[in-house]
């Protein structure tokens, strides 16, 4: 399904395979090449979205941007990438020939680097850049610039040097941080998608007609038809001449 979102419509390029249950909502752009498997959404939200040439989105993937009036987080995934099924990543940059598997997750303001593989279910952390030659393992946590990967039982490690709300909804750190941040993410989500319109389904490609043989010389079959229609006319000739031969010879006889 192709959406647009306020004055901003998908742009896909022509090559692009975007399966029928396929989301593409707002200032996104599919260029060429691209595979948006089923289920999957890719999500403009006051910010635009870009997933380059010959990329895989897969299945029930989700990539989307944020962006109010004070942060924005576009979101990019380079070309040759693959986003494997479940993945979700917000806000974030991936470079081109990076590989995010399947339930791994990538934050705001993140960069994944060109030839980066985030395993399974791992995580990348807000404002975290995974350098070249780096690896996420899988259900690992990569926090920080440049990265430092830690195992899962060093989550609370991890979010003990995070100020999340703060770096993704500029709200400082209070008891009811969360109610304000889900308070206010509901008014700005209201309000980017009040004017969102469905402009068509998921275009189906139709599979190319085969050229057409052309050739000087008649199919076999038609080939065969004309030879008989030859021959029935040398016949009908050769009858007509007997006959025109023998009304000569019974006139001549009855001028005797």
């Amino acid at each position: 399904m192709i959406v647009s979102s306020g004055t901003k419509k998908p742009n896909i390029h022509a090559s692009a395979y975007v399966a029928p249950t396929a989301t593409i909502s707002g200032d996104a752009t599919i260029e060429e090449g691209c595979a948006i498997l089923f289920g999957a959404v890719i999500s403009a939200e006051g910010a635009p979205v870009t997933i380059g040439a010959n990329s895989v989105v897969m299945e029930n993937a989700v990539v989307k941007s944020s962006g109010g009036k004070v942060m924005q987080f576009p979101c990019s995934v380079g070309e040759s990438c693959i986003v494997g099924p479940g993945a979700y990543i917000i806000g974030a940059t991936i470079e081109p020939g990076a590989f995010i598997a399947s339930g791994a997750r990538v934050f705001n303001g993140a960069t994944v680097e060109e030839g980066v593989s985030v395993a399974i279910g791992a995580i990348v952390h807000v404002n975290t850049r995974v350098k070249s030659g780096q690896h996420v393992p899988m259900l690992n946590i990569a926090h920080g610039d440049p990265a430092t990967i830690y195992s899962p039982r060093q989550a609370e490690e991890v979010h003990g040097k995070m100020h999340f709300f703060q770096d993704v909804f500029n709200l400082p750190d209070s008891d009811d941080v969360r109610a304000k941040a889900a308070e206010g993410y509901s008014k700005f989500l209201r309000k980017t998608h009040a004017q969102d319109a469905t402009i068509a389904e998921a275009p189906k490609k139709t599979a190319p007609k085969p050229p057409q043989r052309r050739t000087e010389e008649p199919p076999p079959t038609q080939s065969t038809e004309v030879e008989k229609v030859v021959d029935v006319m040398f016949v009908e000739l050769e009858e007509a001449r007997l006959r025109r031969e023998a009304a000569i010879e019974r006139e001549k006889k009855t001028k005797r």
